[in-house]
């Protein structure tokens, strides 16, 4: 399975999101570290999901950083994450 998609059956096994988009970025830091051939290094997440209600931006990504805990021990280089709640609007 693919890191991406391995990402993204972690993220709605723990937070059942309304909308989630995993971007594969890895190709956009070849050269740079963290980067190895064949990728799967560098991601960025745009998850909504109602487990963030009420939550600061760090705990949001706590709360991701938590779930994908052995993506990023073993592999994942960079995670960019943006985490809302229904009815916000704009990064957090």
């Amino acid at each position: 399975m693919r890191t991406s998609e391995l990402i993204t059956e972690k993220l709605t096994k723990a937070f059942a999101p309304a909308s989630l988009r995993v971007v594969h970025e890895s190709h956009q830091h070849e050269g740079h570290a963290g980067h190895r051939p064949g990728g799967q290094t560098h991601f960025r997440v745009y998850i909504v999901a109602d487990a963030f209600r009420g939550k600061t931006r760090i705990e949001r990504h706590r709360m991701i950083n938590a779930a994908l805990a052995g993506e990023l021990a073993d592999g994942v280089h960079a995670l960019a994450i943006h985490a809302n709640a229904p009815g916000e609007t704009g990064a957090s």
